[in-house]
């Protein structure tokens, strides 16, 4: 794998980059924010580890300008803050996977490991093209069409539409799209389903008269066909 390191501590950066390196893997290494939002953009990553507090350009900022940008190369953001409200805005913010400071190198690993297998796993296990009525996700090209009109998501808007379309005419619930797109096992009591749910709605309805995803009240949603 080509993993991209953003870090501005050099023993924590070096001690990665070596581990990672004797692993097998190609690494570059930034040492502020900035940088790292020039490599990402110039270079072709198959994962990043991020630090959330950065020089010059923080690790949140950097996340969400390159998924602003329609960058979707999966992200583990590094924290010294263990708060819940602080892993729940990084995940808001774009970031894939978080992991606290301190860590075990193996547990990072790991980690990068499961980022980097994510988009080769779901091209083998399931078709490459999903369709729901006029809706189209191809998951090779990573876009979306409606009616044969492009429709550009952001990757969690696209995670969600994505569990939404495997299960046609099935209601999923808050707490199933919470753990299969957010990773979470409990709910971190915000309405990061529902904003994400509204921003999907407003971009793959836009120029269309029937609403794509339906609300189920009480029960969760469920994406329409005919």
């Amino acid at each position: 794998m080509y993993i991209l390191i953003v870090e501005d501590d050099r023993e924590t950066s070096e001690f990665v980059a070596r581990g990672l390196r004797e692993l097998g893997h190609n690494v570059t290494v930034a040492g502020d924010g900035r940088d790292g939002l020039y490599q990402a953009t110039e270079g072709s990553f198959d994962a990043m580890i991020v630090d959330r507090m950065l020089p010059v350009l923080d690790g949140l900022s950097l996340v969400r300008m390159l998924r602003a940008g329609g960058n979707t190369t999966p992200v583990l953001m590094l924290t010294a803050i263990a708060s819940i409200a602080d892993r729940v805005e990084g995940l808001e913010g774009g970031a894939d996977d978080y992991l606290v400071k301190p860590f075990a190198f193996s547990e990072l690993a790991a980690r990068i490991g499961a980022l980097g297998r994510r988009p080769a796993a779901a091209t083998q296990t399931e078709a490459a093209r999903l369709v729901v009525g006029d809706i189209e996700l191809d998951l090779h090209r990573r876009s979306v069409r409606r009616g044969g009109r492009k429709i550009v998501l952001q990757p969690r808007e696209f995670a969600l539409l994505m569990e939404l379309m495997r299960n046609p005419h099935r209601v999923m619930t808050r707490t199933m799209l919470l753990e299969r797109v957010w990773d979470f096992d409990f709910d971190p009591k915000t309405n990061i389903v529902e904003t994400h749910l509204s921003r999907l709605r407003s971009k793959i309805n836009a120029g269309f008269d029937e609403d794509a995803i339906e609300t189920v009240r009480g029960a969760g949603y469920m994406i329409r066909g005919s």
